[in-house]
């Protein structure tokens, strides 16, 4: 009987869903983490396909390698990661946050109350969690993905023409109270969110950041606001990322001025430079900033920084890093006079095959003096 009862009980998925919320592979398969780089429309050819096709790297990888189908495909790392969005229906037994600076066109009558645009947190991601584990997905892909009203998942046009990247990481539970007071910090668009009473109580400050509750935790009215903060952010098999979190009242670069010090090490930026105010790259404070000019990630095709949407930054070097490699960030804040003063941030790696897949797709620089050189 008590073995017939125990056959029983595990057989019964828990949740209805016999998925555990993870980030996911081409091939299906549950992993810790992985970087997704989508490639712009290779220059001469106009096809949509060529603007949706991507590199994969995920946990356990050699190296970049191609991407299954396209970033539009359900069945891809990207579809099944983000596709878990629309697969719970009224399921009270998970969360999820959607922001983005740049919302989905789709108009359910605004019902989050937030303008995008000049003010607020320049960032871009999504929370999704269980009681047992969840994913943070950090990306740079404006009007993604669709709020969950739509009822499926797709990537959007105004995604296509430029490079965009993505970092998924799987936490367990535990992470996520401090995943939200990161975002707290960075101050970013809700548009779509739910955080069950079931799961509220045990991360309140992702249930505040749907609340729109935006102030920095653990902050009375005689402390100054926190403007800026790092964390290390175990992720479910043990991988230690930091996650860098700025406010608006931080008034400052973030890589330049916090990042690379922290980090002790000179960076390669790649950010979107087709916009008013760009930092010009930058030597002093003892660490090298430059900004990334030419492109080339897995060795698939040449393009210019203006051609990538994406944020991310590289160490120079791996040597002085440690037995870890060098180090790697990707975010969704870029270097400009206006983006000083907003919120965002990025989420660093020090891993040896990660550092040599960003690393060697920075081909050209901007140096300190403004010429172009040799990354």
């Amino acid at each position: 009987m008590l073995l017939f009862l125990s056959l029983l009980i595990s057989s019964v998925p828990l949740g209805g869903n016999t998925s555990p919320i993870s980030c996911y592979n081409d091939q299906g398969e549950a992993v810790d983490w992985f970087y997704l780089y989508k490639l712009p429309v290779q220059h001469g050819k106009k096809s949509p396909e060529k603007g949706e096709l991507y590199l994969l790297l995920d946990k356990g990888s050699e190296g970049w390698t191609n991407g299954k189908g396209t970033v539009n495909d359900t069945t891809g790392a990207l579809g099944r990661t983000v596709g878990q969005l629309y697969s719970q229906g009224k399921n009270t037994e998970f969360a999820y946050i959607l922001y983005n600076d740049q919302r989905p066109t789709q108009d359910f009558g605004d019902r989050w109350g937030q303008n995008s645009g000049s003010s607020g947190g320049h960032t871009k991601g999504v929370v999704l969690l269980d009681k047992n584990q969840g994913y943070w997905l950090v990306h740079s892909t404006p009007h993604f993905p669709p709020v969950t009203q739509e009822g499926q998942f797709y990537y959007p046009s105004s995604g296509v023409n430029n490079g965009q990247n993505f970092i998924c990481v799987t936490y367990p539970l535990e992470r996520f109270q401090t995943i939200g007071e990161q975002l707290q910090i960075n101050q970013p668009h809700v548009y779509d969110c739910d955080v069950p009473e079931s799961l509220a109580s045990l991360v309140p400050a992702l249930a505040a950041v749907c609340k729109k509750k935006l102030l920095p935790p653990h902050i009375s009215p005689h402390i100054k606001p926190v403007a800026n903060r790092s964390v290390t952010l175990t992720s479910k098999d043990g991988t230690d990322f930091i996650s860098f979190a700025k406010g608006a009242s931080f008034d400052n670069d973030l890589y330049h001025s916090w990042v690379a010090p922290t980090l002790q090490s000179d960076l390669l930026v790649q950010f979107w430079v087709r916009s008013t105010g760009i930092l010009p790259s930058d030597c002093s404070l003892g660490w090298k900033v430059l900004d990334i000019k030419l492109i080339n990630p897995g060795q698939t095709f040449t393009f210019k920084a203006s051609q990538d949407h994406s944020k991310w930054a590289v160490s120079t070097q791996a040597a002085g890093s440690g037995p870890g490699g060098g180090w790697v960030c990707v975010g969704d804040i870029n270097r400009n006079e206006a983006e000083e003063k907003r919120g965002g941030g990025t989420v660093c790696l020090r891993d040896p095959v990660v550092w040599k897949a960003y690393r060697s797709a920075a081909l050209q620089c901007e140096a300190c003096g403004g010429e172009t050189i040799q990354c």
